[in-house]
């Protein structure tokens, strides 16, 4: 018999922690609830599930603060946010210190049940991962990114990227699923030495888009999370 993964819901509201714990058990998770900041802690360190929800507005402690926890203690393990905070540097806060994705309140069950399905499948593909990162070819939904190669196609046709588009891609690829903000894109592609001015980033996203013939308000392979940063959408969205 499969070992059921455990996920852990950091949820005061009891109403929304029980649809949620219901919904996973359904869907055949083993679930683990907390109530406050110190009880949240207290079961991450004992249970060490493989997810965890996390709702920001604890009443012991902001759940930011438990998140900068989780990850201190254990980096691999992803943390999507549940919140109804939508303050665009709420959302970009919580991402850039680790959370894995942000789902806002009020948020359909089928949506959560995808988000949660995307992080785990995620963080399978990361302890998978070759230690030699470059032999690696990325496909999705028509789409091929030969890394070694530094090759693109397209539905079997060859498109040409520069560098930094290509690398955005590839940036994009290896999260595939998850919410990458513009500080960080820009970190990771240019170094830190680059302003939090995001127009450069903006401009080669548009570059990609146009060689992908991809209508951004109908995206097939890129979402644009407003005011946040880019995700490549998942195998079940495309």
């Amino acid at each position: 018999m499969a070992v059921k993964q455990k996920i852990l819901i950091v949820e005061d509201d009891k109403t929304i922690g029980h649809f949620m714990a219901r919904a996973l058990e359904e869907s055949g998770y083993q679930v683990i609830t907390a109530e406050s900041a110190r009880e949240a802690k207290m079961l991450f360190l004992s249970y060490c599930p493989s997810l965890v929800l996390l709702d920001l507005g604890l009443p012991d402690e902001d759940g930011i603060i438990v998140l900068e926890h989780m990850k201190k203690w254990h980096e691999e393990i992803p943390v999507l946010v549940v919140s109804a905070r939508e303050r665009e540097a709420e959302k970009v806060r919580a991402l850039d210190m680790g959370a894995d994705d942000y789902v806002t309140k009020p948020f359909g069950i089928s949506e959560l049940m995808a988000r949660v399905r995307t992080a785990l499948r995620h963080a399978g593909n990361l302890k998978r991962e070759p230690e030699n990162l470059e032999n690696e070819v990325f496909s999705q939904n028509g789409l091929v990114l030969d890394v070694p190669h530094h090759k693109v196609t397209l539905d079997g046709n060859d498109i040409h990227f520069t560098v930094h588009e290509f690398k955005i891609l590839e940036l994009l690829f290896r999260h595939k699923g998850r919410v990458l903000t513009y500080s960080w894109m820009l970190k990771q592609i240019w170094g830190n030495y680059m302003t939090s001015d995001n127009q450069i980033l903006r401009v080669n996203m548009a570059n990609i888009r146009r060689k992908l013939k991809e209508n951004p308000a109908q995206p097939r392979f890129i979402q644009t999370e407003l005011g946040v940063g880019y995700r490549l959408m998942d195998d079940e969205e495309g």
